[in-house]
């Protein structure tokens, strides 16, 4: 259903006949590891994520998953590889 809050018009999970159904009956503002995300965009109440309503909650684990402008650095370690089973792979 449509926000009829914080982003009038816009597609909302958390909104059903009753009105907000999240907690505190409304999204809450972006934090300052939010900055630079694509996904803000300015509510009634200030700048608010598109995405996620509680941002707090997105970035306590870490990264948040629907940060577009950090990203995550992948380590590749070498694999360590059986000499016995290679030379096995490469017999067949």
């Amino acid at each position: 259903m449509q926000c009829q809050t914080v982003l009038p018009g816009t597609e909302c999970t958390f909104w059903s006949k009753g009105g907000c159904v999240f907690e505190g009956n409304t999204c809450q503002n972006v934090i300052e590891m939010c900055e630079g995300c694509n996904h803000i965009v300015e509510g009634t109440i200030g700048p608010v994520c598109i995405k996620a309503p509680s941002p707090i909650k997105k970035w306590s684990a870490g990264l948040c998953n629907y940060a577009t402008h950090r990203k995550v650095e992948v380590k590749i370690d070498e694999i360590k590889v059986n000499p016995l089973k290679a030379s096995k792979r490469a017999g067949r």
